[in-house]
This record gives C-alpha cells, structure tokens and sequence, in this order.
C-alpha cells in the first residue's frame, strides 16, 4: 500500500498512548472515531509496524498512514438537482424518501458520481461524500466534498459550529411568537431557534410554517424538539401525531438555507430553495377552506 501522510514524533514531555496522541496528527484522521476506524484496518504503522491503541508513543519514532483501498462502488442512477458545483465541494437538492448513506445501494451517497463532475484536486476523493446527513423523509440542501483537504475543512467548520443550517416546517397548532428551544436530547444539550413565518387554519384545524435554525447536530434534533413543545411536525411518524386533514406529503420538513465560507477560495457561499411545493399548496388550500 502507498504511505498516504508520515508524521515524524518531536521532542514530548509526557508518556502518552498513541489512542491520545495520534488524534489530528494526520489531516485525513480529524476525529478520534476516524483514527479507531484506520487502526483497526491497520492503516497506521508505528516504526514500520501496526500501530495499536496501546502503543507508548516516544520522540523520533515514525508514524505512518497508507492508503486505503477502495472498492469498486456501484453508481446509483439517480438524477438531482445539483446547485452549487465546483472543483472541491457540491451542494445537491436531495429528495426525500432517500437514505443520505448507509449500507443500501439506493443512496444519495451512491448517486453523486452520476450527477457531479469529477475533482481534478491532486487530493480528490475516490467519489464525493457527504459531510452531514439529512433524514431519509427530509428533503433539501446536502453539502458534499469532493477532495480531502475540503473534507476535512468541512468537518472542521460543523464542528466550530461556522456552517449555518436552515429549515422550514409545517407544525400542528398556533406558535404565539419566535421561540428558543433547548431540551436535552439523550442527555446531551441541544439548542433550536424556531422563527414564526405564518399561521393559517384547515377546516378548523390550526397550523403554523416555521422556520428552525439547530444550533447544534443532534439526530432528530428539529422534530424531537418541536414534538416537545406540543407542536409536532406533520407527516412526522416517529414523534408527531396524525392529521384529520393533511393525510398526503410525507414529513413536513425541509433543508431549506446553508450558509458558510469556502474552504478554498473563502467566498460565503448563502444558498437558498424556494419554499417546497407541497407546502405551497397547503398554503394554498387554506386560502380556499
């Protein structure tokens, strides 16, 4: 296998494991999890040997990460909408109804070498990837990387919380006014701004188009907290409640604004959809009841 990164130990003053040591050390490996996974291929040699979690770590000692090999990926023949394309990153439209990845064929992840061109970066991804997941019944703007350096950057700025994430949702009931939400979720904080943009009746039953803005990344984040605060999704299953009225359309929720700078060329990129066709027409239906 071809070395990847060589990392060289400088002087240290205290004993530490590699497990501690070794975490950022490589730009390919920014996260403890992402340094398990590579040990555990044994793509780590510590003095020419495989590297173990348990490995003293000593001043001058060789670190080495190889490369990977890729299997061969079978290419999803979907068609997206791409919006935003460039040699480092993508910001596709995905639809709901489609896992973001995971281990099935038919996903978004499998899909982006049939829609987006291939990175002449020298660091270029064998094929683009995800760097965030939205939920299979969630539509809307999901960023891709395209070569490792982006990849890696983009990990960075979720982390820093410098990459900013923008919802629309049709909720159950009357919201008074603009609310901060921010119940623990598995007993870790979490935190979302709910703006109220409109209310409206269907056949006596109230509703609210909301917009949401998560502070932080937690799985179902937007859905377990409006859900909390007797406002559920519609269409949402898992943590919502039927509707007497809207019984077609799927979850009520979509990925509707990202903003960030780029990596490279540290423009801001501020991308925006159209709100959503389907709650364009129970908005106006409602005109009509």
């Amino acid at each position: 296998m071809k070395i990847r990164e060589t990392h060289i130990v400088p002087v240290i003053t205290e004993k530490i494991r590699l497990q501690e040591y070794a975490v950022s050390i490589f730009a390919s490996l920014p996260t403890k999890s992402s340094l398990k996974k590579a040990l555990k291929k044994e793509l780590i040699l510590l003095d020419r040997q495989p590297a173990k979690t348990s490995d003293w770590i000593k001043e001058g000692q060789k670190l080495e990460l190889l490369e990977s090999e890729n299997p061969v990926r079978k290419v999803f023949t979907l068609k997206l909408e791409v919006i935003f394309e460039d040699d480092y990153l993508a910001v596709i439209h995905k639809p709901a109804g489609i896992p973001t990845s995971g281990n099935y064929f038919k996903t978004i992840e499998n899909a982006l070498g049939f829609n987006l061109n291939e990175s002449k970066a020298k660091d270029a991804l064998p094929a683009p990837l995800p760097v965030h997941r939205l939920d299979n019944p969630t539509s809307g703007l999901l960023l891709i990387a395209k070569n490792k350096a982006v990849q890696v950057d983009l990990n960075r700025l979720f982390e820093e919380k410098k990459i900013q994430k923008s919802y629309v949702a049709l909720v159950f009931g009357s919201l008074s006014a603009s609310v901060i939400l921010n119940d623990k979720i598995e007993e870790k904080d979490a935190e979302t701004h709910i703006e109220v943009l409109e209310h409206f009746q269907l056949k006596n039953e109230d509703f609210s188009l909301v917009k949401a803005f998560p502070k932080t990344g937690r799985t179902h984040q937007i859905r377990i907290h409006l859900a909390k605060h007797r406002n559920p999704i519609v269409g949402d299953k898992l943590y919502g409640k039927p509707s007497k009225i809207i019984k077609k359309g799927g979850l009520f929720l979509a990925a509707t604004g990202l903003e960030f700078i780029h990596p490279v060329n540290k423009n801001n990129l501020n991308l925006e959809l159209p709100l959503p066709k389907k709650f364009r027409e129970i908005k106006s239906f409602s005109k009509n009841t």
